[in-house]
């Protein structure tokens, strides 16, 4: 089992409050987000984009790994997710989650890669942690 943490400090209410957002590990230190990062483009992140982020990158690692597992040695994977938030009622929702998988795998088939990145999006911790819809576009080159 492994643990990771993050923390998020919000000052001032609603559209005017500024947020700042630090995780264990450093990478992210008094990063800021807040509406104007969410909704009006201005600098910094947003739990969106972070989930985007950590979904990308759990998805990679997994599809990794399973290909290690059948038996691969030798590639590149190269993925990135669009996170979607939507309004819901009054207030929003995460619908969407969706993948997009390029990879170049020597010796990898078409039918190895559908099942083996199928599996992965499946396996993901992250793709389980989410509530929503989650697609996969798969590209194989050459």
């Amino acid at each position: 089992m492994t643990t990771n943490s993050a923390s998020a400090r919000y000052e001032g209410l609603g559209k005017a409050g500024k947020g700042s957002i630090t995780t264990k590990s450093g990478v992210l230190s008094d990063q800021p987000y807040g509406f104007g990062t969410r909704f009006e483009g201005q600098p910094g992140t947003n739990p969106e984009e972070l989930i985007a982020a950590a979904h990308a990158s759990c998805f990679t690692m997994a599809t990794s790994f399973a290909l290690a597992g059948a038996g691969h040695s030798d590639g590149t994977l190269d993925v990135s997710c669009t996170v979607t938030l939507d309004k819901d009622g009054a207030g929003f929702k995460v619908t969407k989650s969706e993948l997009k998988l390029t990879a170049r795998v020597p010796g990898l088939s078409v039918e190895d890669f559908n099942h083996i990145a199928d599996g992965a999006k499946a396996g993901c911790p992250i793709s389980k942690l989410l509530n929503c819809e989650i697609t996969l576009e798969k590209i194989m080159e050459a």
